[in-house]
């Protein structure tokens, strides 16, 4: 079982930076694929990132690809998510997910994946 933890959400304004982090335990992180999503209030939860399980791989949502920048610390246990230039529609619950590493291609669909966090809110002011 894994146990997954987000950290580094808060209030932001326009404009500004954050770093979330998603520490892992209870599992062989190693062998994991990663991904960040978000979900506001309302809509459905979205793909933001993924990174394979030795972070050699990543994909991106093409709507935030230009902004954010995943990545991986394995001797950690962690996955980041670095997102810049903020926007207020970036508002929303921010989660890390995992699933095992098969060596195809990065899961993109909430479904697709086992094991997530509690989520950690980001809120980006106009």
């Amino acid at each position: 079982q894994v146990q997954l933890v987000e950290s580094g959400g808060g209030l932001v304004q326009t404009g500004g930076s954050l770093r979330l982090s998603c520490a892992a335990s209870g599992g062989s992180f190693r062998t994991f694929s990663m991904g960040w999503f978000r979900q506001a209030p309302g809509k459905e939860r979205e793909f933001i990132a993924a990174i394979s399980s030795g972070g050699s791989r990543t994909s991106y949502r093409d709507p935030v690809k230009d902004r954010s920048t995943i990545s991986r610390d394995n001797a950690k246990g962690a996955v980041y998510l670095q997102m810049n230039s903020l926007k207020p529609e970036d508002t929303a619950v921010y989660y890390c997910a995992a699933v095992y590493d098969s060596g195809v291609r990065l899961r993109t669909r909430p479904s697709e994946y086992n094991y997530w966090g509690q989520g950690t809110q980001v809120t980006v002011s106009s």
